[in-house]
């Protein structure tokens, strides 16, 4: 046959052969671009905005309001309950950047990155307020976080200004608790002298099952009759630690691992290769 090539015992024209090319190259691609998990996979979430790098309270849940009666029980826990505010009434916290408490001259008011947040503030009037989050399909083994408190000297450990920080999962199994008040703060706090005590950041490492479901929820209030305060800053929440807090993507980063990028190499090559094959 005139214009025809011959491999093995088919006989193919170069329209087809330009066809059969054109398809191996698209496999190729395709076998290289799944293997690197870039197109066709389910996409694994983190925290969304954890370090509050975005400057804002992008996907984080806030709600306020005010608090009065007890507000920590005989053992030192947190007696009000973060679900039961459900509306942002009295909001109290900031998105912080780069600088140094106005309580506690040495506490950076960043941990990691450019932003921070910090809930309630250090005015005593009253206020409760609390920031949540929901992420499903987590992509890590463990959640990363910081957080700082300032409290001020206050009454008993049933009426102080107080925090609550916890963090649980899907099935609501407590994976962190942190709950402490003036009236209840560790040695580890550190008294300013100046009726006011701070925790300096701690930094925490929960070890977690890859692709489950968790919420992290913190509470921060002033003592019930307004007369004392207490605020705490949140960040780097995320996948891994130190970074600064994910943003979504999983991982800590959305930067393809170099065995990925290599995968993709190899299918642009063999995709080349034909290319220069048939050129030939």
């Amino acid at each position: 046959m005139i214009g025809a090539y011959c491999f093995g015992e088919a006989v193919v024209s170069p329209d087809d052969q330009r066809d059969k090319g054109f398809v191996m190259k698209k496999s190729i691609l395709a076998v290289a671009l799944l293997s690197a998990g870039l197109v066709g996979s389910a996409q694994a979430a983190s925290f969304l905005n954890g370090g509050f790098e975005s400057n804002s309270y992008a996907g984080w849940t806030q709600t306020s309001g005010f608090v009065s009666g007890n507000t920590g029980t005989s053992t030192g826990d947190l007696a009000l309950d973060p679900a039961s505010y459900t509306t942002n009434t009295n909001w109290q916290g900031a998105i912080t950047s780069a600088g140094f408490d106005a309580i506690d001259a040495s506490l950076a008011t960043v941990r990691y990155g450019d932003h921070s947040v910090r809930v309630n503030d250090r005015f005593n009037n009253n206020s409760v307020n609390v920031i949540s989050q929901t992420v499903s399909n987590y992509d890590g083994t463990s959640i990363n976080f910081s957080w700082a408190a300032v409290l001020q000297s206050s009454h008993t450990i049933l009426d102080s200004d107080i925090f609550g920080l916890k963090v649980v999962d899907g099935n609501g199994n407590v994976l962190y608790n942190a709950t402490f008040s003036s009236a209840s703060a560790p040695a580890t706090f550190k008294n300013l002298n100046n009726g006011w005590y701070s925790s300096g950041w701690q930094d925490i490492a929960l070890q977690v099952a890859k692709g489950g479901t968790y919420t992290i929820s913190l509470l921060a209030a002033d003592c019930p009759y307004g007369g004392h305060a207490g605020y705490v800053y949140l960040d780097g929440f995320g996948t891994v630690q130190g970074g600064g807090g994910d943003n979504g993507a999983g991982g800590g980063n959305t930067v393809p691992e170099p065995g990925s990028l290599a995968l993709v190499g190899l299918g642009l090559m063999g995709a080349f290769g034909i290319r220069r094959r048939k050129a030939a």
